[in-house]
C-alpha cells in the first residue's frame, strides 16, 4: 500500500530523472533536481534594457520561469507537499521562489492537465541570466499534514494542472 512518495512523470521516463531524496538522516526536505536545462533571465537586465512606453511588453517578459522536475507526488488526502527554495539559492545564485512557497495538493497527482508534474517557479534578481543544468538541485519538498475548518466545503474537483485551482 502506497502512503506517500514520488514517481517520474510519464513524458520524462527513460530520461535519467532521479526521484527526490533527503540529503541526511535528519533532513526534513527531499531534494528536487531540474529535469532539463533552463535559463532564467535577470529581471534587472530586462528592466534596464527596456524602451520608454513599452511597459506592457516588459510586463509580459518579466515573469517567473517554471523549472520542470519530471516528478509527481502522491500522498494522503489530508497532506500536502510544500515546495521550498534551497537556502543557498538567493545568497549564491540570486534565485527566489516567486510564490514564496509552493503547495502541491494531494489531488494534483495524476490530474488530467499535466499528470501532476511538479515545477519550481523562480525569479532571478541577479544582474546576469542564470542557466540551471539538468540534474542540479533546485529546491526541496516537505510532506506536511493540514487541518480543515468545521465549516469546510470544497468547491469542486480538480480538472487541470499547474494553477488550475485559480479558476475555482
Amino acid at each position: 500500500m502506497k502512503i506517500r512518495g514520488f514517481e517520474v512523470v510519464t513524458s520524462y521516463e527513460g530520461q535519467g530523472i532521479n526521484l527526490p531524496q533527503r540529503a541526511t538522516h535528519q533532513a526534513a526536505g527531499y531534494d528536487f533536481e531540474a529535469a532539463a536545462d533552463v535559463t532564467i533571465p535577470s529581471i534587472w537586465k530586462q528592466w534596464f534594457s527596456r524602451r520608454v512606453g513599452d511597459e506592457t511588453q516588459l510586463q509580459k517578459k518579466i515573469k517567473p520561469v517554471l523549472v520542470p522536475t519530471g516528478i509527481k507526488s502522491y500522498m494522503g488526502e489530508d497532506e500536502f507537499l510544500q515546495l521550498a527554495n534551497r537556502s543557498s539559492n538567493p545568497l549564491k545564485r540570486f534565485l527566489v521562489l516567486s510564490n514564496g512557497i509552493g503547495v502541491i495538493d494531494s489531488d494534483y497527482y495524476n490530474n488530467p492537465g499535466n499528470e501532476g508534474h511538479i515545477m519550481f517557479q523562480f525569479t532571478n534578481f541577479g544582474l546576469t541570466d542564470l542557466t540551471i543544468k539538468k540534474g542540479e538541485k533546485i529546491g526541496q519538498g516537505i510532506f506536511l499534514p493540514f487541518l480543515k475548518a468545521d465549516q469546510d466545503q470544497s468547491l469542486s474537483q480538480r480538472t487541470g494542472g499547474f494553477g488550475s485551482s485559480d479558476a475555482v
